[in-house]
């Protein structure tokens, strides 16, 4: 089957609440590049370090990772409309003040509010998405994904066209769209009364990564996340551009993403096989950081744009793999994976700066990367000799 009606039909005939959470999505994955075109103009602003700066990505990240243990217990408990609601709320009130910062250690701090409303909404985001879609579990993650490339190439861009203002008018905007999500989510999501609970406790997302396959894909994905969010990260203090130049870079590493995630993954999953498929695309994201680490500026620019492609690929193949594996509940399973992915992101943000003074050169972090990659080949290429299956999540009908 083409990649063409497998996306059809995962927009077809799915119910609002399946779009409004895709939405609110949109607009949660718009607030990880949003700082991208903005990391140069905040640290002349409030007069921070390039590590200063790097620390938005590590404190929103770090305190994610803790809150996605909190996921699994806030969704049982309270139910997945609330715990949304509850996420939603924070954002916009974390990115409305992020706005009046008046120095670098609260904007940071606030990032970190800010990772703790989007960690309790992206995972049951998620598992809401995959639990209401029409079209089964296939159509949800292609949703899923794509919403995560939309808001990966819109949020560099309304980063670029507000912070060419000001470095405050990028935050301001998210709060902005995302009350307009928190309005649609609290009067047309379906109400968690009546729907049946789950018994969820605080260690169980650790617990599910005992399970071998989705543990070693949890560790694969966070080696490969650090290596993006080094791509992410440095890749402005690299450039040295100003806010629009770099805003369009990223726009366009955005839109590979999206068009990787939704379209060209299903056909290479259905081809090859999603963990063949995997561990060649974590391979040519180590060739790209190559390019990264060795490349003038324009090269260096290239590189980006051309790394969201495999990004792509690696996003849809991960999460579906992460979903699919184990026989957890859908958000203890999705909250374990994502505290490791994340852990991964949050790691590389920390240390990307102290990287390249330590080394004393800006292309080091880069070369970092390449480590990560071929450690994250490494872990999959275990599973890939252990067991190999004629079809995946992906490529195999619902």
């Amino acid at each position: 089957m083409s990649a063409e009606p497998r996306l059809l039909d995962a927009v077809r005939g799915q119910p609002k609440q399946v779009w409004i959470t895709a939405f609110a999505a949109v607009i949660a994955f718009m607030g990880i590049g949003l700082v991208d075109p903005i990391l140069l103009s905040i640290a002349e602003g409030l007069h921070a370090t390039p590590s200063e700066v790097t620390a938005l990505f590590s404190a929103y990240l770090g305190v994610q990772v803790v809150a996605m243990l909190l996921t699994g217990i806030a969704t049982a408990r309270f139910g997945a409309k609330r715990t949304v609601v509850i996420g939603l709320t924070l954002i916009v009130i974390t990115t409305a003040l992020c706005a009046a910062a008046g120095s670098i250690q609260q904007l940071i701090a606030l990032r970190a509010g800010w990772g703790l409303g989007n960690a309790l909404f992206i995972a049951t985001a998620l598992s809401v998405i995959v639990g209401a879609a029409s079209g089964g579990q296939r159509g949800a993650i292609l949703l899923y994904e794509a919403a995560l490339g939309l808001g990966l190439s819109v949020g560099p861009l309304l980063g670029a066209a507000l912070g060419h203002l000001s470095w405050r008018g990028p935050f301001l905007g998210t709060s902005v769209l995302m009350a307009v999500a928190l309005v649609l989510s609290i009067f047309l999501l379906q109400s968690d009364a009546g729907l049946p609970r789950q018994h969820i406790r605080l260690l169980d997302p650790l617990r599910a990564l005992r399970h071998r396959a989705l543990l070693r894909t949890s560790v694969a994905s966070a080696l490969y996340t650090a290596a993006f969010f080094t791509v992410l990260a440095w890749s402005p203090f690299v450039l040295q551009w100003d806010a629009i130049e770099v805003g369009l870079v990223f726009f366009g590493w955005g839109v590979s993403v999206a068009v990787a995630g939704v379209v060209l993954a299903p056909r290479l999953a259905a081809r090859i096989g999603d963990e063949l498929a995997t561990v060649l695309s974590i391979c040519g994201y180590a060739v790209l950081m190559v390019v990264l680490a060795l490349g003038d500026k324009t090269l260096v620019a290239v590189g980006v744009i051309v790394s969201g492609l495999i990004s792509g690929l690696l996003n849809t193949l991960l999460t579906g793999a992460a979903m699919s594996v184990s026989d957890a509940p859908r958000p203890v399973a999705s909250a374990g994976y994502n505290v490791l992915r994340w852990a991964g992101g949050a790691l590389a943000a920390t240390f990307v700066g102290p990287i390249a003074e330590w080394f004393g050169a800006a292309h080091a972090p880069f070369v970092v990367a390449i480590v990560l990659c071929v450690l994250a080949a490494g872990v999959l290429g275990i599973g890939l000799v252990r067991m190999r299956t004629p079809r995946t999540a992906l490529a195999a009908t619902d």
